[in-house]
């Protein structure tokens, strides 16, 4: 029988709502020592056995049908459907950013809810390696990731973290290759930039930036976080002046490694930067220091530096500088490459234009799927939108790693 129509009798023969909440149930239920609340458990999961048994059964193909039915619902398994006949094959590697992707201060209280993080055990066990990939410091992410996802998981040899936006990456288990910083391979004069800055930022700040920011712990990153609520009135206005405060720390540095002129550095850089991001063309147009200067006037020798190095907003959120030439990408690839995976289909989940660059590097690459949250940036959101409308809402990503976990399993079904 033709897959789409077992999934049909599937969900229209059977009581899968409660399949689910059954699974859900004996998935989730908290350790404790109670024989009453144990016995209640027991209860449950024998009835869960009894009900994916009915399905069993019914289908040759039963144990494959039990499980999409106990954790997709039936838009997701149609979902999954469509996707299993589009790319012909599962997604062998997840590709996941943190902050307002796997969790949301919005809707979750800034904690990877327990569903997905059991969700994301489940690939484990099926052996779908896992690639934490954010612009977090490393020590940040191991935390969470122990924390959330065990010990074990974490120095199992098939997890690894891509951290300040790839300028490292962290896999245990793996010798030598365990820990690669990636900003130690670019040039020396690339990195005299980053550490001209990073030792400046605060000490020179002007009053109302050194209290009203704090410069994130980063090996290699120069970023400026609020000291206010992010996405506040407040931590908008700090922001926008740590921007212009870090673009005049920048001209500065990269005079420091060529000769151009310094008086004409700051006002250069600065609309060199407007005319690569309207979002920071915003800012400095509302902080009335958009120059008047042609982008096409900035020195090439000036442009040949500031080309390799990334200046990044994030309104209300934080003002960043990072090397173009080590982004998610980079950082992808070189953990794909020490976990051992060659052919990638990847689900790449993200909600930046940092992620979006890991999803047109899969997409280019037939090496992937991407999916979004719906308050995305809206580059973001259009490419996933125009590809595959994988767009889920704040602080629910389970959904679609529940519609990949149905793909795995149906891709089975040949």
């Amino acid at each position: 029988m033709e897959r789409y129509d077992l999934v049909y009798r599937l969900y229209d023969e059977f009581d899968t709502k409660t399949v689910r909440e059954y699974q859900e149930f004996v998935d989730l239920f908290p350790a404790v020592d109670s024989r009453v609340a144990l016995e209640h458990w027991q209860s449950a999961n024998e009835e869960l056995e009894r009900r994916k048994d009915e399905i069993r059964g019914e289908f040759a193909t039963g144990e494959t049908l039990a499980e999409v039915a106990a954790r997709a619902t039936r838009d997701q398994a149609f979902t999954a459907l469509d996707l299993e006949s589009k790319y012909g094959r599962a997604v062998n590697v997840l590709v996941l950013d943190v902050d307002e992707t796997l969790r949301s201060a919005g809707g979750t209280d800034n904690e990877i809810p327990r569903e997905t993080l059991h969700v994301l055990t489940e690939f484990h066990e099926a052996g779908v390696p896992i690639v934490i990939c954010t612009g977090q410091t490393l020590e940040n992410v191991k935390g969470f990731a122990i924390q959330g996802l065990g010990s074990e998981i974490v120095h199992s040899g098939k997890l690894s973290i891509v951290y300040e936006a790839g300028t490292g990456v962290f896999t245990p288990g793996h010798g030598a290759d365990t820990k690669q910083l990636l900003y130690e391979e670019l040039a020396t004069e690339i990195r005299d930039v980053f550490d001209t800055v990073r030792s400046r930022v605060l000490p020179e700040a002007p009053e109302d930036i050194r209290r009203g920011c704090h410069l994130q712990g980063n090996e290699f990153n120069v970023t400026l976080k609020p000291n206010f609520e992010t996405g506040s009135s407040r931590a908008r206005e700090i922001i926008d002046e740590a921007l212009v405060y870090v673009l005049e720390l920048l001209a500065d540095a990269v005079v420091g490694v060529t000769d151009v002129d310094v008086d004409d550095a700051s006002a250069w850089t600065r609309t060199f930067y407007a005319d690569q991001d309207p979002e920071i063309r915003s800012v400095l147009e509302g902080e009335g220091v958009h120059p008047d200067v042609s982008p096409a006037d900035v020195p090439g020798e000036l442009a040949d530096v500031l080309e390799r190095i990334d200046v990044a907003y994030y309104e209300a959120d934080a003002a960043e500088i990072g090397s173009l030439e080590l982004n998610k990408v980079v950082g992808v690839e070189r953990a794909l490459e020490v976990l051992g995976v060659e052919d990638p289909f990847a689900l790449v989940m993200g909600d930046s234009k940092s992620d979006l660059r890991v999803m047109r590097w899969a997409d280019e690459h037939d090496a992937g799927i991407a999916a979004a949250p719906e308050h995305a940036s809206r580059e973001t959101l259009d490419h996933v939108l125009h590809t595959d409308e994988l767009v889920f809402d704040r602080g629910k990503s389970v959904d679609v790693l529940r519609t990949v976990y149905a793909l795995n399993r149906l891709a089975r079904l040949g």
